[in-house]
């Protein structure tokens, strides 16, 4: 069945060295990766959740606006570019671009390598997983080595994938030959469901008021976690967000019946992360 399907099953994550897994999980939720000590990756990308910012409002650590809501990190390692425009290639090139963004870590590869070699625990689990002390590649490669772990397979659709065909209810079934027919699939499709072409925002009608007008497609897996939605984090919920991209992108008008059918179906992309499913961020 999965062969014949525009979207595939989440693929398990690479083999790894579980002592550099471990030191890039430490890693990521190290506020010394941050120049004021205050922040961490896991600040952002809260794993007790979604894997993204949770809902908050888009406010800088700095205090200014930022201009895109924190996309998921779940699930990353699996887009063909990375950050909403798609300007990165690489986990590594991603990583090192947040560190040195001055509007909330402002710090350095270098700052933070010189931090980790200060700290005696941090030299021995580096030397235990690297056969060295901390330096720039041994520290981005354990902090990569970690997002790539970060996939959440298992979700009831992965299940129909895989021919547990009680795994989808009626109305979920319709809402994916919906989301076919009408031509979602045409960009959000593969293993992410997304995140491996551009598009052009707002074909037929305006979409979002803010710019850039191309982005990387996102990846709906786990979407009903992840409100609010689109770059600008403009649109609160699944149902009118839907709506929104029929109207803007495929100049389709749906009806509600299409539109819960739709959403139905988009609920049963939320996988599992270390056994439990993926879930929204707490109010």
């Amino acid at each position: 069945m999965a062969d014949q399907e525009p979207i595939t099953p989440i693929p398990p994550p690479p083999a790894a060295d579980p002592r550099k897994l471990a030191l890039g999980e430490r890693l990521f939720g190290d506020p010394r990766l941050s120049g004021d000590g205050k922040l961490a990756c896991s600040s952002c990308h809260d794993l007790r959740t979604n894997g993204a910012g949770g809902g908050r409002t888009m406010t800088a650590r700095d205090g200014s606006n930022a201009p895109f809501d924190t996309l998921t990190v779940f699930n990353a390692a699996l887009s063909f570019r990375l950050n909403w425009e798609g300007n990165f290639r690489a986990l590594a090139a991603q990583a090192e671009s947040s560190l040195e963004n001055p509007a909330n870590m402002r710090t350095s590869v270098d700052e933070v390598v010189g931090k980790l070699n200060a700290d005696p625990e941090m030299v021995r689990q580096f030397r235990a997983a690297y056969g060295r002390a901390p330096d720039r590649s041994s520290f981005l490669d354990a902090l990569v080595t970690f997002e790539e772990s970060l996939l959440t397979p298992g979700s009831r659709f992965d299940r129909w994938l895989g021919g547990d065909t009680s795994a989808l209810s009626t109305e979920e079934l319709d809402g994916y030959q919906l989301f076919k027919s009408l031509g979602c699939s045409s960009c959000h499709q593969g293993a992410n469901v997304g995140g491996n072409l551009f598009e052009r925002q707002g074909i037929f009608r305006p979409l979002v008021q803010a710019k850039p007008e191309i982005v990387r497609v996102p990846s709906l897996r786990n979407v009903a976690t992840t409100a609010p939605y689109f770059h600008d984090g403009s649109t609160p919920t699944l149902d009118e967000a839907v709506r929104k991209m029929a109207a803007a992108q495929l100049d389709r008008t749906l009806s509600a019946a299409q539109i819960d059918a739709i959403v139905a179906f988009l609920r049963t992309l939320t996988g599992t992360y270390r056994g439990a499913p993926v879930a929204g961020a707490q109010p």
